[in-house]
């Protein structure tokens, strides 16, 4: 696992580089903003940063800024400064997590552990789901057949998405519609509802039997 070090103080610096060499990690470091960026530059995305707030040409935050732009690589930042506004600054920039000078390169090794877990929970949720022949990018709101996107209006985008997390219950159309109304703010008639849902079937290409979306019939739909 690349790690970058962003640290000027030269005895923390060869600390850290002793330490976690030791656990295997490969180790960047820098002493101050410019030399970061380059690196990141140069080298592209690290698995880890660990980034001194306070540094001669400007601060943790600078570089942690160009990190988040090239990615989503977790952020430590590890400073003297332990008060409640440079906590708050540092979460704000994207940190993932935040520990106070002085401290013990165990609870240091146990926050990276930590913080890589969780990263590594978060890659495994799919930015897509499957709905019939479709694909369906939650990040991005599109859905996608052979690689071709099919557009969605966004009403009908948000009544996708209740049903896909809604999969395999039964919705009433009371409920349906007190969703879209809470999502979208829009005034949708029962009457609209059967229209929407029409038209989401045809680009879902669900058949009028309803094979993605079935008529639950006197209560609702359900999505298969």
């Amino acid at each position: 696992m690349k790690i970058l070090i962003v640290e000027d103080d030269p005895i923390i610096q060869e600390g850290l580089r002793i330490s976690l060499g030791q656990e295997g990690y490969e180790l960047t470091a820098a002493s101050c903003v410019k030399d970061a960026l380059e690196l990141i530059e140069k080298q592209g995305s690290f698995d880890l940063c660990i980034l001194d707030v306070m540094l001669p040409d400007g601060t943790g935050f600078d570089v942690c800024r160009e990190v988040r732009n090239r990615g989503d690589s977790p952020v430590i930042f590890l400073t003297a400064c332990s008060d409640e506004i440079h906590t708050v600054l540092a979460l704000e920039q994207g940190a993932d997590d935040y520990i106070a000078k002085p401290f013990r390169m165990r609870e240091l090794l146990a926050r990276i552990k930590a913080v890589m877990r969780r990263t590594e929970k978060k890659a495994e949720v799919s930015d897509t789901v499957r709905v019939g022949p479709n694909e369906v990018n939650i990040r991005t709101g599109k859905m996608y057949r052979s690689g071709e996107e099919v557009p969605l209006t966004a009403m009908e985008y948000k009544l996708l998405m209740i049903f896909v997390n809604n999969r395999g219950n039964v919705l009433s159309r009371q409920q349906i519609l007190h969703n879209i109304w809470d999502v979208a703010g829009d005034f949708v008639t029962d009457n609209t509802l059967t229209v929407y849902v029409k038209r989401l079937r045809k680009k879902l290409e669900d058949s009028e039997s309803g094979e993605l979306i079935e008529t639950v019939r006197g209560i609702g739909y359900r999505m298969k």
